[in-house]
């Protein structure tokens, strides 16, 4: 028998890797990249970035990094997943989301659906989407017994179960065949409108609805905890993990309190959860959640085989964009990924155009085959905990739990989730993450493919039926790109107006070798508030001035590197002041001749991480742009 040597030879020669030799192996790197001296832990720390809640992603992970057990798929605490299978029987559930008023298009748009791939429909239910009382016609041909319905009614929600359940009674689907969800989500509704005046009789009514399901419907749940409002307002992912849980845990109150035991509640409840393009931090999301969950149902005295939480995913809002909503696909592909890996139970892909109004049938079909190929040909759902073992993972999966417990904590000593947002305190917090985050994207810092980064001003904007006025007046709702797309809305309407978009003019100094990083960038970030650029290069103030007047443009930008700069740049400038620009600006960080620059006629420079939505603002106004 042949005997295998232990270890790896081919390695033998090579010293051992560990942490210390990586630590010095980065130090040389740092100091030839000239960045400042950093030993040990701080060269780690040079290389660390900051996400939100506090949380900070390091270069390196290795097994000493985890210090929470993530136990086994299907058991307490459930990082690992809600079923020891995974999703591996049959994948996650597949659910699209319809919200158009027309029942006729909704019935064609549900049964397209249902024969390409969706196994549960999401329907939104209201005054200004679908009527409560077209349940029939909007479910006409949909097999009730094999095809889960979750509602989302706001305040109707009991009238439209009630429609619902006299649908399953007609149509004979048995209380053991009827699935999905009711939606009521009192709580929910108070955040998206502000209004506290019925929400104790709402918790009422969703609770005698509770007690009817568990009696009468097993297949059903009552309650969905929707997390939503809070991610759309702005919310952190911790905010959004710990707003969830105070609102799970007053639900548990309120159907305790009406007759049902703890396991009986846990299993009247869904949570819902946004899924970005972080997938990572998403990823961690999903898990920490059920943890989090598992350890709210432990102290609440349930039994462990209650306690996973049954999550829903919903590619977010907040990524979506109006402009350039081509690149929406590759958003939600990367999220419904990362849900799907995160062990979500349900997951809903928004369609690309759903910023834009009501999704047409193409953009229907492009969110539903972006979960049909991730499925049946990335086969995702075949492995079990695809991201368990992963060092990164798990830390960031521990340190979000703790970030989103400790706001749990506080949601709770002021009083629980109704009263935290009766009061403003969830408001105010979410209000802040999001001002914090705004300020990284008017700074580039977080980009925006296709609205802040590579812009595409001759794009042909999307024409879609105006979706139905989603629930206002409590906490806001809010899209990263949107502070760019009112900067392109403003050219929007000079062009209509003028005939002709903003203008400005780019003084390109020396070569294109020289000035071409400088002028891409300058024109990158210009064409992002909707301002065309015309560049003229040279060295030659007079000729460049010439140029600049024969352009049109009232605002120029000098491009060039700072060799140059300091050769022409006071030149240039002053004479670009001279032919008439109202406004001139330098791409670049001056340094030490800022002074110089200035009293030549610069009015401001514009480099990487400036204010870009100001700037833009700002030149807009120059040019004379209405706002």
């Amino acid at each position: 028998m042949t005997v295998l040597p232990q270890g790896l030879p081919l390695a033998a020669e090579f010293p051992d890797a560990n942490r210390e030799r990586w630590q010095r192996l980065v130090e040389g790197v740092l100091r030839k990249s000239g960045a400042p001296d950093a030993t040990g832990v701080q060269a780690e720390e040079v290389l660390s970035s900051e996400l939100q809640d506090g949380l900070r992603v390091r270069p390196l992970y290795t097994a000493e990094d985890t210090s929470a057990a993530a136990g086994y798929p299907g058991f307490p605490p459930f990082v690992r997943g809600g079923r020891p299978q995974g999703a591996a029987v049959s994948g996650w559930d597949v659910r699209q989301r319809h919200a158009d008023p027309d029942p006729r298009r909704a019935n064609e748009a549900v049964l397209a659906d249902l024969e390409n791939g969706v196994t549960s429909l999401w329907l939104e239910v209201s005054d200004a989407g679908l009527p409560a009382t077209a349940l029939p016609d909007v479910l006409q041909g949909v097999y009730l017994d094999l095809a889960a319905v979750v509602l989302d009614a706001g305040a109707g929600f009991g009238y439209a179960a009630e429609q619902l359940l006299r649908l399953y009674e007609e149509r004979g689907v048995g209380p053991a065949a009827a699935a999905g969800n009711l939606g009521a989500d009192p709580i929910g509704l108070l955040a998206r409108t502000g209004k506290d005046a019925g929400t104790a009789a709402q918790l009422a009514e969703a609770a005698a609805l509770a007690v009817r399901c568990d009696r009468d419907h097993p297949g059903l749940r009552a309650l969905t905890v929707d997390a939503l409002p809070y991610h759309d307002a702005g919310a952190s992912p911790a905010q959004e993990l710990g707003c969830s849980l105070a609102t799970g845990v007053a639900y548990l109150r309120e159907l305790t309190s009406a007759g049902l035991s703890v396991d009986a509640a846990c299993a009247q409840l869904e949570f819902r959860y946004a899924a970005d393009a972080d997938q990572f931090l998403t990823i961690a999301k999903f898990r920490a959640a059920r943890r989090l969950w598992a350890r709210v149902t432990q102290l609440s005295g349930a039994s462990p085989q209650a306690a996973a939480q049954r999550q829903h995913a919903v590619t977010s809002g907040v990524m979506m964009t109006e402009r350039d909503p081509w690149v929406n696909m590759l958003r939600t592909t990367v999220a419904c990924l990362a849900a799907g890996v995160g062990g979500a139970d349900a997951v809903s892909v928004l369609p690309f155009d759903s910023a834009v109004g009501l999704p047409d049938a193409f953009a229907r079909r492009i969110a539903r085959n972006t979960q049909s190929i991730l499925l049946e040909e990335s086969y995702l759902a075949r492995v079990i905990d695809p991201a368990g073992g992963s060092w990164y993972v798990e830390q960031l999966t521990d340190e979000l739990a703790r970030a989103a417990w400790a706001w749990f904590q506080e949601i709770e000593r002021a009083g629980g989730q109704r009263a935290a947002l009766s009061s403003g305190l969830i408001g105010e917090r979410t209000a802040a993450t999001w001002a914090k985050r705004s300020t990284a994207l008017a700074r580039r810092r977080e980009p925006i493919t296709g609205v802040s980064e590579f812009p595409n001003l001759q794009e042909q904007p999307l024409h879609r039926p105006a979706a139905p006025v989603p629930l206002g007046g409590g906490l806001p709702r809010v899209r990263r790109a949107e502070a760019y797309e009112a900067l392109r809305d403003r050219s929007d309407a000079h062009l209509a107006a003028t005939g002709a978009r903003p203008r400005l003019f780019l003084a390109a100094l020396g070569s294109a070798a020289v000035h071409t990083a400088r002028s891409s960038f300058a024109a990158n970030l210009f064409q992002a508030g909707g301002i065309e650029t015309g560049t003229a290069e040279g060295v030659d103030g007079a000729a460049l001035a010439e140029a600049f007047a024969a352009s049109g443009a009232s605002v120029a930008c000098l491009c060039s590197g700072d060799q140059l700069y300091a050769e022409h740049a006071e030149e240039v400038a002053a004479a670009l002041k001279a032919a008439g620009a109202r406004r001139v600006l330098l791409a670049g960080r001056p340094g030490e001749a800022r002074e110089a620059y200035q009293r030549a006629g610069v009015d401001e420079f514009v480099f990487a991480g400036c204010d870009a939505v100001a700037v833009l603002s700002s030149v807009l106004d120059e040019i004379g742009v209405a706002r």
